[in-house]
């Protein structure tokens, strides 16, 4: 290749690499607190495959519903349920028809104590505890599961004065890690590894004791124009991102 050749590839390389740069964007996702860790890894994936990237923001879904309605400039959407997007969608905060399944959650009783926690969860019947923490279950879905679970075996009553609230499942699962609750109910994404408890000891509650844990993204209007925020939306489909769902121990909707 001659000297002239190679200069002009270079510069058509060096223009496409600054069209590309140019093009890309960054979008702001409010990411319920349970999706935390898989959402971490999406985004990365996602940078690497589209060029835009994603700022994520962790909390509670019943909170962050309330900034959206206070004009907090978010795009994307990830809730732990599929209520909340859905009443953004009726309220005219996000795009219709961009509303969808993105994972369906898993709750554990888990307690950083190896042996506290049996595989049967008979644990709630026998007692010997002093604290069980959950998450808000006004605020967040994992905890409205847990209280319905508890509900189903009929301890709820009894384990009452013995709940202890998190604003959100990042600090319920903080309550039960740092051993001011020796058990509670989180997500199964926090405490999997390699397809089992990680450390500790859980039981895995069967989806046929509480609601299904239906987990929906939607596009929020403000980022309708933003090319970064429904490329996100899509890549969440895709079989990379899907894998990585999978991965913490969240079920595919359909």
């Amino acid at each position: 290749m001659s000297f002239n050749s190679l200069k002009s590839a270079l510069l058509i390389l060096c223009l496409f690499s600054l069209n590309a740069i140019a093009h890309a964007e960054t979008t702001l996702v409010a990411v319920a607190a349970n999706f935390s860790q898989p959402m971490t890894e999406i985004a990365e994936a996602f940078e690497k495959a589209t060029g835009h990237s994603a700022k994520l923001s962790f909390g509670s879904s019943g909170k962050f519903v309330a900034q959206f309605e206070s004009g907090a400039p978010f795009e994307v959407f990830l809730s732990a349920d599929n209520e909340k997007p859905l009443k953004l969608e009726q309220a005219g905060l996000a795009v219709p028809g961009s509303r969808f399944t993105y994972a369906v959650g898993k709750l554990v009783l888990w307690s950083a104590t190896p042996g506290l926690v049996d595989d049967q969860g008979q644990i709630l019947d026998k007692g010997g505890f002093k604290h069980l923490a959950l998450a808000d279950p006004k605020l967040a879905p994992y905890g409205a599961a847990a209280i319905e679970l508890m509900k189903n075996k009929g301890v709820l009553e009894k384990l009452q004065p013995l709940l202890v609230q998190g604003e959100n499942i990042a600090q319920a699962y903080q309550f039960v890690s740092t051993g001011n609750a020796e058990l509670g109910f989180v997500a199964l994404s926090q405490a999997i590894k390699d397809g089992k408890i990680a450390s500790g000891s859980g039981w895995i509650v069967p989806d046929n004791l509480h609601s299904p844990i239906l987990q929906d993204a939607v596009l929020l209007k403000i980022g309708a124009e933003n090319p970064a925020a429904p490329a996100l939306l899509k890549f969440l489909k895709s079989p990379e991102a899907l894998a990585i769902i999978r991965k913490y121990g969240y079920g595919i909707a359909g």
